[in-house]
C-alpha cells in the first residue's frame, strides 16, 4: 500500500467524521421528536380508552402528535387540560 492510498483513506475518514458530526445533532432531535410522538399517541389512546366511559375524547391526529412530540408527556397533560377547559 503506497502513501497516496493511505492519505486518501485518511481523508475519507476525516470527511465521514465531519459529515457524521454535522448530521448527528439534527438526527438526535428527530429521533426524540418521533419517540415523544409515539409515546404521546399511546398516552392519548389510553386516555381515550379510559375516558370513553366518561364521554371524554381527545382527537388523535397529526397536530396532537406534533404537539406531544415537541412537549412530550406534559403536552398530553396540556391537551387534557385544554379539553377539560373547553368542556365535553
Amino acid at each position: 500500500m503506497d502513501i497516496n492510498t493511505v492519505i486518501i483513506y485518511l481523508g475519507c475518514l476525516i470527511v465521514l467524521f465531519i459529515v457524521g458530526k454535522v448530521f448527528y445533532l439534527p438526527l438526535k432531535h428527530i429521533i426524540k421528536l418521533l419517540l415523544n410522538s409515539v409515546l404521546g399517541g399511546f398516552l392519548i389512546y389510553i386516555i381515550n380508552v379510559v375516558g370513553s366511559s366518561f364521554c371524554f375524547h381527545i382527537g388523535l391526529n397529526v397536530w396532537t402528535a406534533v404537539f406531544t412530540g415537541i412537549l412530550g408527556v406534559p403536552g398530553v397533560v396540556v391537551l387534557v387540560l385544554i379539553r377539560l377547559m373547553i368542556g365535553f
